[in-house]
């Protein structure tokens, strides 16, 4: 019974871009260890721009100062 967790920044998936990530995790147990895809438990978890860091800095900050050199 695999559980298979996938943590992303909440910045605006699609309902259709869940499915896929879905469809796709379990497609690749089922092929690469032969698993049941019945049994095989997907979660998507979408965490906040300010509660996931990187470089010791908040993934907002960064994509603030990302924003802020495309405008220049």
């Amino acid at each position: 019974m695999p559980y298979i967790k996938i943590e992303i920044t909440r910045e605006g998936v699609t309902q259709d871009q869940k499915k896929q990530l879905i469809a796709g995790a379990t497609e690749l147990m089922v092929r690469v260890l032969d698993k049941d895809p019945a049994t095989t438990f997907v979660v998507i978890d979408e965490v906040d721009l300010d509660n996931w860091g990187v470089g010791g800095r908040t993934v907002a900050e960064l994509r603030r100062e990302q924003a802020a050199a495309r405008r220049t």
